[in-house]
């Protein structure tokens, strides 16, 4: 069960939701007293407005409770009796205010209030045991303090709210490894990229776009394109492709109207704002970054979709290309899922690594950071070829501030670090690292501001 999995659309605020009939037949079971012991419980979609008193006599047992896609504005004190629950998801409901119990949890780890219409954060509502927190998409201008003593924070995910400043105290979250700030309110780069934050020591991936700091050059970039975009009538859907947190994916054919008809991919963006921001902000990056022999590329932005939908046209891969790793799970957070039975040689790491190396490389030329450079955004084919691809998280770099925009490069290259250790992990023969990065290893230990 994850944040974003089976998650339905926000609830208008004008009627309660219909009941999900398996939702409904499990809410069944807990008031009849058969999920007495249960550890896990899942009332996604139920059409709850209260919390069910029944969850409460879980106390002893339960650990993880998703109340996603209901109606809930408020949860009972007596949610603090739940001392091992551990992870918490309360997305796309109808909060106005985080809780104040959630802060009284002894052992929350993981706690996502994604999609709600959260305005305030009271610094009661933070347990300070919390290791991911999820807040994106609500209307938060501040958050407390106490967010600092969260010292276990390891992913901090704040786009599409109205933040304007980070709480006091950043620099004592020495865990924190992924954040997102993208689509908020910050007039200047040095109220979101402070000194402090970009000088975690574990810091490796942030999201920074879609703010009014830098809004009018992320215009001037799709402004400026040399891609011309691609009219919705002159292509095709076919098969779904696949599906991530901020679109679909799609099999199409595309007919010019100068030229031969193309298979091409289309990413059509599911709504406003995405786990790591803007729709929009990923297609002026994506077209910044234009082409290159180790990035997916682009053909064009979407344009005249009947409904209004953003979208991508990029090229479309053989089926034998597929993503190096999964994405990170529940227990791993901010690191990817290996298969087992993943095995690289020498040569294909290696060809794996600088790939990767090199496509970083061409996004810092084009005045972009990654953000988001994680094995399951590189894509290869079994034969040690490798493309990066999705620019969901990619920020520019700020251009008039040498000290930020090499700071933040020095992120993405603590990110590549991390990639390249995890490949040579799955080397027949683990290789040194001077072979696995060739000659295009940075070091970056002085390039962060003290």
């Amino acid at each position: 069960m994850t944040e974003n999995a089976g998650r339905p659309p926000t609830c208008p605020m004008d009627h309660t939701p219909q009941p999900d009939p398996t939702a409904a037949r499990t809410l069944a079971r807990l008031r009849a007293g058969e999920l007495q012991g249960c550890t896990r419980l899942d009332l996604r979609g139920g059409g709850l407005t209260e919390l069910p008193a029944e969850v409460l006599m879980l106390a002893d047992t339960l650990e993880v409770l998703d109340v996603s896609g209901n109606a809930l504005s408020s949860l009972p004190d007596g949610l603090a009796r739940l001392t091992r629950l551990h992870t918490l998801f309360a997305s796309s409901n109808r909060f106005t205010a985080l809780p104040p119990v959630l802060g009284r949890l002894p052992v929350l780890d993981t706690m996502g209030f994604k999609a709600n219409q959260i305005a305030e954060v009271p610094a009661a509502a933070l347990a300070p045991t919390l290791r991911w927190l999820i807040l994106t998409d609500n209307r938060i201008a501040a958050l407390p303090s106490t967010l600092t003593d969260c010292s276990r924070m390891q992913k901090l995910m704040l786009a599409g709210n109205r933040l304007t400043r980070l709480p006091a105290g950043i620099d004592r979250l020495q865990r924190l490894e992924l954040l997102r700030l993208s689509a908020n309110a910050f007039e200047r780069a040095e109220h979101a990229l402070t000194d402090e934050l970009l000088a975690l020591p574990q810091l490796a991936w942030l999201a920074h776009a879609g703010n009014p700091f830098s809004a009018a050059r992320e215009q001037a970039a799709q402004a400026t394109t040399t891609v011309a975009p691609i009219a919705w009538r002159e292509l095709r859907l076919q098969a779904l492709l696949g599906e991530g947190a901020s679109g679909h994916i799609h099999a199409a054919q595309w007919q010019p109207a100068d030229g031969p008809a193309q298979d091409v991919a289309v990413k059509l963006f599911k709504g406003a704002v995405t786990s790591d921001g803007l729709p929009a902000c990923e297609i002026a990056a994506t077209l910044r970054a234009g082409r290159h022999p180790h990035l997916v590329g682009v053909l064009g932005a979407l344009a005249d979709h009947p409904d209004g939908t953003q979208g991508l046209v990029l090229p479309r891969l053989a089926p034998q290309w597929k993503p190096l790793a999964g994405p990170p799970s529940m227990v791993s957070c901010s690191r990817d899922v290996y298969s087992a039975d993943l095995h690289l040689s020498v040569a294909q790491a290696t060809s794996v690594a600088r790939a990767a190396t090199e496509a970083l490389d061409h996004l810092h030329a084009c005045g972009l950071a990654h953000g988001d450079l994680y094995a399951h955004n590189l894509l290869v084919d079994g034969e040690g070829r490798a493309l990066l691809s999705d620019l969901g998280a990619a920020s520019l770099l700020p251009e008039d501030d040498p000290q930020r925009s090499a700071a933040l490069q020095a992120l993405d290259r603590r990110a590549l670090e991390i990639l390249l250790d995890e490949v040579a992990l799955h080397c027949d023969v683990a290789p040194s690292p001077e072979v696995i990065t060739g000659s295009n290893t940075h070091d970056s230990s002085d390039t962060r501001p003290a």
